[in-house]
């Protein structure tokens, strides 16, 4: 007895002595970044701006720990990096841009926003310079917004068209005896497809196929009035893997020159008129959002606010976190904009591949009254699918890039039998139930005919429900949201041509919108979910530590440990598109 009180003392004590590793950890943390504040960056004369995107680009601005530093690693938001550019147009110490472009961690649609961006500023007659050892089609896209695109001797453009694998899971499944159970609606709700068919079906490969096409025109029509190809040319040059090298990029007119970086270095010092043994000047455009800007009109004192509401990562019941949505916590933001004075309009950015249809009907709800109080603008990001429309369709506009990935009007149920893997393994289950069907979804057993009958009509339920809140939204029939859902994707681009998108455009286009309805002159942007600063870096500690652990362990195998672990988190009828959408 006394070895068992010694195991269980120490057990608790080592518990003890790690919670207050951790605490201390945290309080040294957020005492640095609280006593640090944000570092003013000293901006000379004569600067370039860097613009990389490497590191993810998310629509809302974060802080996280960083324990190698004791410090906090603060990414700025979407609107932050394009307010910056815009600012930079008219900032006289700003000369121009050089984009480094060998990585890009975003989206089809935010890369747009950024590549739109670009264009602007570009019209101020500033350089914009592009170079990369590797350009994918994505990073080369936005580098067709440079005067000049350089690609290091012996790189490569990758140009060979847009390609997405689905990844199916049924010969597996029935290999380790698991049997999945599955109720839908809609011949195109194709997310369940992995676990049911070796093969995607000929409806899914019908809209994959659309929606992909319509990335790929988005890109090419840029490409080709930027660099003066045509479009016919452009697909050929990728059937035919023409851009094979970089002499080839360059014959072909797909780059301008081949330089090493140093070069391009010194052709930035001759833009800038830099001397050729002096530094160039350079900032990050994260650095410039800290500094104070040149060039820009006085900000007059204004109490009416734009509401910016982040609705980011799969939809649930709760409160979610900075990479999922809480029916709770987004409802709540957005009853909070609506009931304050100040805020004139709301503008719901999402970003969101569905979740819980319950949970979206709650968020749903909170759409219906804000609309009710003041202009509701939708702004969709790279994609705001399925239950991500769900809590679009009451905007008054809805605005999309031409590759944003939407619709998908569709739902689901999902569950798992394993009584063969079972018995396999010798696992024998006995239930006692005090009802009939007490233990339905119980993996230890077939579900019952009756029990589908039961479930497959509360689909078609939500699913009517679903088609009458899109209809009721965008002045249309049942009939007719029921012809374009039945869970079928569409890109941005098509979703306008069909009427489930009102404006093809940003985040900033969307402001732009909530402005002119609201009527205001002068106002300022206010964001939400609010946080303070050190609630995010305590949330952040204890939510991202284990999630980067396992990154680091997995690589880019990740993405398939996280496409499964939201099948098993799935709760409910779902309305999602398919889990793992990768479009390279």
């Amino acid at each position: 007895m006394k070895g068992f009180f010694k195991y269980v003392f120490a057990g608790l004590l080592g518990t003890l002595l790690a919670m207050i590793v951790v605490t201390v950890i945290a309080v040294v943390i957020i005492v640095a970044a609280v006593s640090s504040g944000e570092e003013d960056v000293e901006l000379k004369e004569k600067t370039v701006l860097t613009v990389s995107l490497a590191d993810p680009i998310s629509d809302q601005s974060s802080a996280k720990p960083n324990f190698a530093s004791f410090g906090i690693d603060k990414t700025e938001g979407l609107h932050a990096l394009l307010q910056a550019i815009k600012e930079a147009e008219t900032d006289p110490r700003i000369k121009g841009i050089y984009l480094d472009l060998t990585t890009v961690d975003a989206g089809m649609a935010t890369v747009k926003e950024m590549r739109d961006a670009l264009v602007e500023f570009k019209k101020t007659k500033k350089f914009i310079i592009a170079h990369a050892d590797f350009y994918t089609h994505k990073s080369y896209y936005l580098a067709t917004a440079a005067d000049k695109i350089y690609l290091t001797p012996e790189g490569e453009v990758q140009f060979l068209g847009l390609s997405t694998q689905i990844i199916m899971f049924k010969s597996l499944l029935e290999k380790v005896g698991v049997e999945p159970e599955i109720i839908r609606h809609g011949k195109f709700k194709s997310a369940v497809e992995p676990f049911m068919l070796t093969e995607i079906s000929e409806s899914n490969r019908l809209q994959t196929s659309k929606y992909i096409g319509s990335l790929w025109q988005t890109m090419l029509t840029a490409v080709s009035e930027t660099r003066g190809i045509s479009v016919a040319d452009l697909n050929k040059y990728a059937d035919s893997i023409t851009i094979s090298s970089a002499k080839r990029a360059k014959d072909y007119k797909f780059v301008d020159d081949l330089k090493y970086f140093d070069e391009v270095q010194d052709e930035l010092k001759t833009l800038t008129e830099t001397g050729k043994d002096d530094d160039l000047e350079t900032i990050t455009l994260a650095e410039y959002i800290n500094t104070e800007k040149e060039g820009q009109p006085e900000e007059k004192f204004t109490k009416d606010r734009i509401a910016v509401i982040y609705a980011t990562g799969e939809i649930g019941m709760g409160e979610g976190d900075e990479e999922s949505i809480g029916s709770e916590s987004l409802a709540k933001a957005i009853r909070e904009a609506r009931e304050d004075k100040d805020v004139k309009a709301i503008v719901l950015r999402i970003n969101s591949p569905g979740g819980s249809a319950l949970a979206s009907e709650v968020i749903w709800r909170e759409t219906v009254l804000a609309k009710k109080a003041k202009p509701l603008i939708v702004s969709m990001g790279d994609v705001a699918a399925s239950g991500g429309y769900y809590i679009a369709c009451q905007a008054d506009t809805i605005v999309a890039q031409p590759n944003t990935i939407t619709g998908s009007i569709g739902v689901f149920g999902l569950m798992f039998g394993a009584t063969k893997l079972m018995t396999t393994v010798g696992i024998n289950v006995s239930n006692v139930n005090t009802n009939t069907h007490s233990d339905l979804g119980n993996p230890s057993r077939k579900m019952q005919d009756y029990e589908r009958k039961v479930i497959q009509t509360g689909v078609e339920e939500i699913y009517g429900t679903f088609i009458t809140h899109v209809a009721e939204g965008r002045g249309m029939t049942t009939a007719q949201i029921d012809s374009i859902g039945q869970g079928r994707v569409w890109a941005g681009t098509d979703a306008l041509n069909i009427g489930l998108v009102d404006v093809l455009g940003g985040l900033n286009d969307a402001i732009a919108i909530a402005k002119e309805k609201a009527k205001l002159k002068e106002y300022r942007i206010k964001e939400y979910p609010e946080k303070d600063e050190v609630s995010k870096i305590i949330e952040t500690m204890m939510s991202d530590t284990k999630t980067d652990v396992i990154k680091s362990e997995l690589g880019d195998s990740y993405k398939y440990y996280q496409y499964l672990k939201n099948v098993q988190n799935m709760e409910g009828v779902q309305a999602r598109i398919p889990y793992f959408l990768e479009i390279q």
